[in-house]
């Protein structure tokens, strides 16, 4: 009597660990992020406006870039040798 109850939960087991996955969202459907996605990859929203930078501001970005490899990186980041325990 045990066996075949031991049989049906084990063959339950998979189908209810499969129960969690959201359900399929129908074909029409879209998440909002994939609209905004579609829109920003098909270019529907793009300014007619040109934006340019300026001289200046391209030197300031260039600068800002630059200014970021002064810094050491702290010890923290970096590695250590990982030994095994075999």
């Amino acid at each position: 009597m045990l066996k075949p109850i031991l049989l049906l939960l084990c063959l339950a087991g998979p189908s209810l660990a499969m129960a969690d996955e959201p359900p399929p969202q129908p074909r029409g459907a879209e998440t909002a992020t994939e609209a905004l996605l579609r829109i920003q990859a098909s270019n529907q929203q793009a300014s007619p406006t040109l934006q340019v930078q300026t001289a200046r501001e391209r030197d300031q970005s260039m600068q800002r870039w630059l200014d970021t490899y002064k810094y050491a990186i702290p010890d923290f980041y970096r590695w250590e040798k990982v030994r095994s325990s075999n």
